[in-house]
């Protein structure tokens, strides 16, 4: 046997992992209006499922678990409502609050969450189906704990070029809109966790991707799990197995042909995510096993033979919850809000008042506020979520400053509040800057953040 060393191995994890799923679809005539452009407000039908899946780790039954639960919703808008389905789980559970990611996919064509839309077309229907998709998460969440197998979750990074760059610099003027920009790159890393029971079956995967969920807009008029259903069903198609989509950091990034009413552009974009991640999990190793270098073949040419050989499973497992303090821009009050939005006739800037009245909430009063930063340790990966909508240099800094370990990084958990641009963006007529609550140097300063913590777990 050789002396050269084998390539770094896979992250992976070692423990009991539960697993659960449960159908969230909401019912039709449910207030639905996501877009500002849009000349409805209540769903007219169904175009996929909306589902809530469940992952639970622990390196022992008598321990508490972390609990992953990734739902097909697109932004809470309220700390009272994200909280009125977080707080029962955690209550229920008897966890801590550092324990719970709860992780919206982000879709653009799911149903209204924000009780405060009550008073809106099908608003009616938006307090019932909170308590749904709450009850959905506990059940979810006990019958994972309850059932868990001894399993490992193995970890490896894949390519998909489905996201592209929309920043788009406007042809008739100064500003920036939000467009396929063809001409900067995009991150296109698709990372893909597989667990496999003992006995060799998959009993889940997991796809983390950083891409808008904006295929479908202001034309469609059906609820919608946008691209990420289309991946489920070919990935849970092939593995016989739930699998669970983590919106990454995707500021800025989407397909590049959306805003349509057509929801077969939403299948042809997940049929690419999901066989790109099909294609991943073919490349991965056995759990458990790595690529080592064995030595030489003499045959025609000197050939270099490397084979799956064994190699140690960490069953670290550690949960941090931090807060991270973000500078606020100068804002109008929500009293001023309202009063600007009862006097706007205008329906696209009544709807952008609206949303800067639940981003104003969100963050309270002051001139900073402190996010939440989750940082996980599932044996030798990382996982990080926070509830902004940060750009994709979040992921990239993390993976390049943790290399070669494997890195999740996800959007929209726990909450939902605005974008966290790059510092040089705020010199720029763009929406992700105007639309955020936050000052020059947030993403950077939760960067900085993510790092430090990420080095400690």
């Amino acid at each position: 046997m050789s002396a050269f060393p084998s390539i770094p191995a896979p992250s992976s994890f070692r423990g009991l992992i539960g697993v659960a799923r449960e159908d969230i679809t909401p019912p039709v005539g449910i207030y639905a209006r996501s877009w500002g452009a849009a000349k409805h407000d209540v769903a007219e039908g169904i175009h996929r499922p909306l589902t809530l899946t469940c992952l639970t780790f622990q390196v022992d039954a008598n321990e508490p678990p972390l609990v992953l639960i990734a739902a097909d919703l697109g932004w809470w808008r309220s700390r009272q409502d994200e909280w009125a389905i977080r707080g029962p789980v955690l209550e229920a559970l008897k966890l801590h609050e550092s324990r719970l990611m709860f992780c919206l996919s982000h879709t653009h064509a799911g149903p209204g969450i924000q009780r405060d839309n009550a008073d809106r077309p099908g608003g009616h229907l938006i307090a019932p189906y909170q308590e749904e998709v709450r009850d959905a998460a506990v059940r979810a969440a006990r019958r994972a704990i309850e059932g868990p197998q001894p399993a490992t979750l193995t970890w490896r990074y894949g390519r998909c070029d489905l996201a592209t760059n929309r920043d788009l610099p406007d042809p008739n003027g100064k500003r920036v809109i939000v467009g396929f920009n063809p001409a900067i790159p995009a991150d296109d890393t698709l990372l893909v966790g597989r667990v496999t029971a003992d006995s060799g079956r998959i009993i889940a995967t997991i796809a983390n991707y950083a891409c808008h969920p904006t295929t479908l807009a202001w034309d469609n008029r059906l609820i919608s799990p946008d691209y990420a259903g289309a991946m489920r069903d070919i990935v849970e198609t092939r593995t016989s197995a739930p699998c669970a989509f983590l919106q990454g950091a995707s500021g800025e990034l989407a397909p590049a042909e959306q805003y349509t009413g057509d929801s077969s552009v939403a299948e042809r974009h997940g049929r690419r995510l999901g066989f790109a991640a099909l294609s991943t999990l073919e490349a991965m190793e056995q759990p458990g096993a790595t690529l080592t270098y064995e030595g030489v073949v003499e045959s025609g040419a000197p050939l270099a033979v490397w084979r799956q050989t064994s190699a140690p499973v960490s069953t670290a497992l550690t949960a941090e919850r931090a807060l991270v303090t973000l500078p606020l821009k100068p804002m109008p009050s929500i009293g001023e809000i309202e009063a600007q939005w009862a006097a706007c006739d205008d329906p696209v800037l009544k709807e952008r008042l609206w949303r800067k009245r639940f981003v104003r909430k969100v963050v309270g009063v002051g001139t900073a506020t402190e996010m939440p930063l989750w940082v996980w340790r599932l044996g030798d990966a990382l996982l990080f979520g926070q509830p902004n909508e940060a750009y994709s240099r979040f992921q990239l800094e993390l993976r390049c400053t943790f290399h070669p370990r494997h890195v999740a990084v996800m959007n929209l958990v726990n909450g939902s509040a605005g974008y966290l641009s790059p510092a040089e963006l705020y010199d720029t007529d763009i929406y992700q800057v105007w639309q955020s609550p936050y000052e020059r140097g947030g993403l950077e300063r939760l960067i900085d953040e993510a790092k430090r913590y990420g080095g400690q777990i």
